[in-house]
């Protein structure tokens, strides 16, 4: 049977998918399991846990009708299998009794001990607490339970257990929830697995997954497969046989192991790739196992000599590992009859670490550490600086899933470290991997001792110098091109924290200038009056109340009002309604009226008030131009330029105008629009833009449109400091031969 990638499109069925149950396994398989492995004492600990876990769970039973205690008695069973330590085991026995009994943390821990009550409680869902919707339920359970995995790796090993459990005995579900339930897996848990290193764990989940996601697709790809491994036999005997003689010449004692490619690992590359069913599955692939790391590449050289390397398909992981520890050596060679093989050479040790991954590592089994981590251990702590700067749960699972990357690329550091990035990672993602404070201050960098824009993608084997500014800060254009979750959280966080900060004084100053209207400030405000104030409008804080003026969701003007109205407690309710009105009519700009507002001092506008303040694309605004503030729910103030068409549409809304001027001393670079006709002559645009250039302007955007065979008109946006240096621009500009007019555009 020859499937093309297009029959695997289909639409997802809503029929039984029901998974052959795997067999039950009774509490004495356990202990015998366990005996193999650790003290009589501790197995007695694990039967004890097992009473107390079947008693709790008495009367429950799952969808299948099985009493509930199988569930717990298998997922204890999986994590024996990887041989982890007794409170595992014993967690694992535990691992639903908070969540689903009226047992509570307190009592595993007097029971048992606290070790095994953070365990069982880093599992348990927050089953107390009402979300608004599923997904922020998802996302809170899923930050709890990472962040409980930080504190001890154990956590996520049981939930794996406890998930592969689930989805061997998934086929009892309704279709929708079993649909719902394959696809988290995919997207979440086994990506987890493979971060981990846990390639049988991810094997099987991937495989569950895609049975009951997509139970079609599944079966035509299980049926194409079983056709077409009869035809395999023959030449995968005659390869192995063939390696493993030279082997044998070689003096290598070696076992050399058929793969055999899996159904969903076929399924995806049919998918991505757009390929036939054929085109996979033509490609033999083996492992073979030696005794220490230069016994690999001795054999590498040797399958080498026997059939020829396909180039640029080597990978060398045991020098450079992947992010998750694993250390292979993978080649694809031309085999007989032109059909590629591949294989892979690694060491037993090499192996067992590539099936069980972070559990390999494991130092509770013995209380000892090596005093080093693995590469899955450093992940794990990465998550503590994500979870952070995340502003809430549903953001740092997006996070966590941008992190969760199969493909890296290395890079180098100056001094020759490797760095471990996600594909298609920048400079900027590895300046926050190098460190935060170099992510938020870099300004450039160097790709092989040559500048290369910040945004450039960084490919493996680059040598990479990142080059920062101490007054340097992130720029938010940079979150449309990082791929990675630390940079990308990192750059959030400081933007919020920047914008915050921004808003709050500016909310200050705004409302200053209101309460100079009835002779007062914010510093003589009482204490008790601005906490009334807060309370009714639940706002925690001061600087809460700021920022929301900033922003414009509150106006300046009615606060004063509010803060001074507790003042004046004599004055009656109408005196102050009229007071008010008057001093709102003072506060209509003077320019809607038509008279002159000399005794009021407008507000400055200084140039570094950030996202808080944003300038109308309509008319450009810069230093020099006469200007106007209106205030926008959400975006804060937005200036624009005195005569600004776009300003007649709010002659109605006077409370929602502020006056402002621009500081005396304006710092920063604003964009403005000019317009520059031309003559059509070669190079004259490359001369324009050399002149603006000069003036110590960037150019943004530039657009030609051709008005006749013989003029042309350029519209360029420019950033420039103020009216002065744009009057220089365009007098540099004007002296140009071919150039005909220049104006600004507005």
């Amino acid at each position: 049977m020859n499937v093309t990638s297009e029959q695997l499109q289909g639409p997802l069925l809503a029929q039984d998918n029901t998974n052959n149950e795997p067999p039950v396994f009774a509490i004495s398989d356990l202990c015998n399991l366990l005996e193999t492995y650790i003290e009589p004492e501790q197995v007695k600990e694990v039967y004890r846990a097992y009473i107390f876990s079947e008693q709790a769970h008495q009367g429950q039973k799952r969808i299948s009708g099985e009493p509930y205690i199988y569930h717990p008695l298998a997922v204890a069973r999986i994590l024996a299998e990887m041989r982890m330590d007794t409170n595992s085991i014993i967690a694992a026995l535990l691992h639903d009794v908070i969540e689903d009994t009226p047992t509570a943390k307190d009592q595993l821990a007097k029971e048992f001990n606290e070790e095994v009550a953070e365990l069982v409680d880093g599992v348990s869902k927050l089953t107390q607490v009402k979300f608004e919707s599923r997904a922020e339920a998802q996302a809170e359970n899923f930050r709890k339970m990472m962040l409980a995995m930080v504190r001890d790796i154990r956590v996520i090993l049981i939930k794996l257990a406890d998930r592969l459990h689930n989805m061997r005995t998934l086929g009892v579900m309704k279709a929708v929830k079993r649909r719902r339930i394959s696809r988290e897996t995919l997207e979440i848990y086994v990506p987890i697995a493979y971060r981990l290193g846990m390639n049988n764990i991810r094997l099987e989940l991937e495989e569950l997954g895609f049975k009951a996601l997509y139970p079609m697709r599944y079966r035509i790809l299980e049926q194409a497969v079983k056709k077409a491994r009869g035809h395999r036999k023959e030449i995968l005997e005659r390869i192995r046989t063939t390696i493993e003689e030279r082997l044998h010449q070689e003096g290598i004692e070696a076992p050399v192991v058929g793969r055999e490619k899996h159904l969903y690992s076929i399924y995806e590359k049919m998918r991505t790739k757009h390929v036939s069913f054929s085109e996979v599955f033509d490609v033999y692939a083996f492992r073979i196992l030696v005794d220490r790391p230069d016994t690999c590449y001795r054999v590498l050289g040797m399958v080498h000599n026997l059939y020829k390397p396909v180039p640029g398909k080597f990978k060398d992981y045991i020098a450079i590992p992947k992010a998750n520890g694993y250390q292979s050596l993978h080649t694809v060679l031309f085999g007989p009859y032109g059909v590629p093989i591949e294989v892979q050479i690694r060491t037993e040790d090499m192996n067992k670490v590539a099936n069980v991954g972070i559990a390999a590592h494991w130092v509770y089994k013995t209380g000892e550490d090596s005093g080093s981590q693995s590469p899955a251990q450093k992940w794990v702590r990465s998550l503590l600086e994500m979870q952070k700067n995340a502003g809430d749960s549903v953001e740092f699972l997006e996070n966590v899933k941008i992190d969760l990357f199969p493909d890296e690329v290395y890079v180098f550091t100056p001094r020759g470290e490797i760095m471990t990035l996600p594909r298609g990672a920048t400079m900027v993602d590895f300046a926050y991997a190098v460190h935060t404070d170099l992510g938020n201050s870099c300004v450039a960098g160097k790709i092989d001792r040559r500048l290369a824009p910040l945004r450039t993608e960084l490919m493996n084997g680059q040598t990479v110098e990142i080059i920062s500014a101490p007054g340097a800060r992130p720029n938010p254009v940079w979150l449309d091109f990082v791929v990675s979750a630390k940079a990308r959280s990192n750059i959030r966080h400081f933007l919020k924290q920047l914008k915050h900060g921004e808003a709050v004084d500016l909310g200050r100053r705004m409302l200053d200038k209101a309460l100079a209207s009835f002779s007062t400030n914010l510093d003589t405000v009482a204490k008790e009056r601005m906490e009334e104030v807060l309370e009714a409008l639940k706002l925690k804080s001061v600087d809460e109340l700021l920022e929301q003026i900033s922003l414009g969701n509150r106006v300046p003007m009615l606060m004063a009002r509010h803060l001074v109205e507790g003042m004046q407690k004599s004055t009656d309710d109408h005196a102050k309604q009229s007071a008010f009105r008057e001093v709102l009519s003072r506060y209509t700009p003077g320019w809607m009226k038509g008279h002159s507002r000399d005794n009021e001092r407008p507000l400055a506008i200084r140039g570094t008030e950030g996202t808080v303040v944003t300038y109308a694309k309509c008319c450009r605004p810069i230093p020099g131009d006469p200007i106007l503030g209106f205030i926008s729910a959400g975006r804060g103030i937005v200036i624009h330029v005195q005569n600004c068409k776009n300003t007649k549409d709010y002659e109605n809304k006077p409370d929602k105008w502020i006056d402002v001027q621009w500081e005396h001393d304006v710092k920063g670079v604003f964009p403005v629009d000019i317009r520059v006709d031309t003559a059509n002559r070669r190079g004259v645009l490359a001369t324009v833009a050399a002149v603006i250039a000069d003036q110590s302007s960037n150019i943004e955007n530039v657009n030609i449109e051709e008005r006749d065979g013989r003029h042309s008109s350029m519209k360029f946006t420019i950033s420039v400091e103020d009216r002065k240096h744009l009057a220089n621009i365009i007098r540099q500009v004007r002296n140009i031969d071919n150039v005909l007019k220049i104006t600004r555009s507005k």
